[in-house]
């Protein structure tokens, strides 16, 4: 192929590739995300959800500057917005404009009262909470909202066929979670500086999450799943990925990585899913059952045992309230709020940065055994950097680009990390919405029957054989080696 050749293959490839529009639609949100640094407010109107019981409190815009937009207002103009770029970025892949636009607006207005109905008061109140709402009980589940929208496209996926048709071309689960992870990366490169300025022991049991997941929880789940479970490579490394990492984003990310099927990295987000609500069910729980003396382990428990961002900081949010009140009503002690979840958060930030070095890794990997064709397991050739290049997951770039920059002007700026932090909360509402998008996209697109026929029997197996036989246990352990002992702050002590 002529350097002609290339350029004209390249150029068509950054404007056809799903993972390079995540970028582009990541970094639009990002440069609206930092107005806060430079005086302005790009993202006010984007809407927050609250925990309500009025209805007419459940949303509104997440700036005061944009408060006569009200809720309904916020909740248009961000579809409004989340319409032109997608349908755009769709249009120049190959779709049918009024088509995609079409079935984005439903995909987007069913996601949304999904997150509405998830965040009822009933649903995601935390206990310290309840007062403040008058109620006297909540299941604490503010990520049911998601579970909410993968249930509801389920059911249209399996049970209305010709609906689910005229909204398949706007149900587009990979592209969905990779804007949001490259907009995720804005959150994680703030709160890193944030994590800076806490006492050792958190960072480094953070940087110890990163080998414990990859080196100990991933080589584990992927030998269990070829050698007893009897998976091929393109089905053990995310699902080893997925269980081991972060859930949702470390399946599509390797999957992308090794050029898995699109099948088995939404196959797998849909197990995960359901294994981390079932997560959210019990763990705080337990965790405050026997460890709420060591409210700290009980934190990076959190971190290390459910496989999803928001999992993973919504069980800690929950650990964090449960765990304050009964040592208020038990011992009397009056824990600082926040540094349960921060640990829980810290754990999980470290482990997502090595996400993009790990689907580099692993491409590589792949790329030099072959392990994606039907070549003799093993045999190897030389492979080229283009061949990496070409395999290596685009949207990492992106996630990595905005972490960086948020977390060296943090450091650099310490005065512009306030700015920076707002700014970036904004934009991660933006990355929940694509996140909700990604779940009632997966339940769409997902044929039970078709799932079964793949395997989901033994998936579902390899998850629990994993998780409840060694990962929650050894993850409490290590909490236990580095978090023994160390209390967070006490109130008027």
């Amino acid at each position: 192929m002529s350097s002609e050749q290339d350029s004209v293959y390249a150029s068509k490839a950054v404007l056809r590739n799903e993972d390079w529009w995540a970028v582009w639609l990541g970094l639009l949100v990002f440069v609206l995300g930092i107005g806060p640094l430079l005086g302005g407010d790009l993202l006010g109107w984007v809407p927050k959800h609250n925990v309500w019981l009025d209805f007419a409190q459940a949303f509104e815009p997440n700036s005061k500057v944009y408060a006569g937009l009200g809720g309904w207002g916020a909740a248009g103009a961000t579809y409004i917005f989340l319409l032109a770029i997608t349908t755009a970025g769709a249009t120049v892949m190959g779709s049918r404009p009024a088509r995609f636009a079409l079935g984005f607006t439903a995909v987007y207005w069913i996601t949304f009262m999904a997150t509405v109905l998830g965040n009822y008061a009933y649903i995601a109140a935390t206990p310290d909470k309840q007062a403040s709402l008058k109620i006297a009980w909540s299941l604490s589940l503010g990520e049911l909202g998601f579970v909410f929208a993968l249930i509801v496209g389920l059911v249209i996926g399996n049970f209305f066929p010709a609906t689910a048709r005229f909204l398949a071309d706007a149900a587009r689960p990979e592209w969905y979670i990779k804007t949001g992870i490259v907009i995720l990366g804005m959150a994680i490169g703030i709160k890193t500086v944030g994590a800076l300025s806490l006492a050792g022991t958190v960072i480094f049991r953070g940087l110890c999450a990163v080998v414990e997941a990859y080196l100990l929880y991933w080589p584990v789940v992927y030998f269990v799943s070829r050698r007893y479970f009897k998976f091929t490579p393109e089905w053990a490394a995310p699902l080893a990925s997925g269980i081991s990492i972060c859930g949702v984003a470390a399946a599509i990310a390797t999957g992308g990585a090794i050029r898995a099927r699109p099948l088995v990295p939404t196959v797998l987000a849909s197990i995960i899913i359901v294994f981390v609500a079932v997560e959210l069910l019990f763990l705080p729980w337990l965790a405050t059952a026997f460890l709420a003396h060591e409210p700290l382990v009980a934190g990076a428990w959190m971190g290390l045992a459910v496989k999803s961002d928001g999992g993973a900081v919504a069980s800690g949010a929950i650990t964090d309230a449960l765990i304050r009140a009964k040592a208020l009503s038990q011992f009397g002690i009056k824990y600082q709020e926040g540094w349960v979840l921060m640990a829980a958060t810290t754990t999980k930030l470290f482990i997502d940065i090595f996400i993009g070095v790990w689907a580099f890794i692993l491409a590589a990997i792949w790329s030099v055994y072959r392990l994606d064709t039907r070549r003799p397991e093993g045999e190897t050739y030389k492979v080229s950097a283009r061949e990496i290049w070409d395999r290596f997951p685009k949207f990492v770039l992106g996630f990595v680009f905005t972490f960086f920059v948020l977390f060296l002007l943090g450091i650099f700026n310490p005065s512009l990390v306030k700015a920076a932090d707002a700014g970036a909360s904004q934009a991660n509402l933006l990355r929940s919405t694509f996140f909700g998008l990604c779940f009632f996209s997966i339940g769409l697109v997902t044929d039970v029957r078709k799932l079964w026929a793949a395997g989901v029997g033994r998936i579902v197996a390899v998850y629990a054989v994993a998780l409840f036989g060694f990962i929650l246990w050894v993850g409490l352990f290590i909490s236990w080696l580095f978090y023994h002992g160390v209390k967070p702050p006490v109130i008027g002590g």
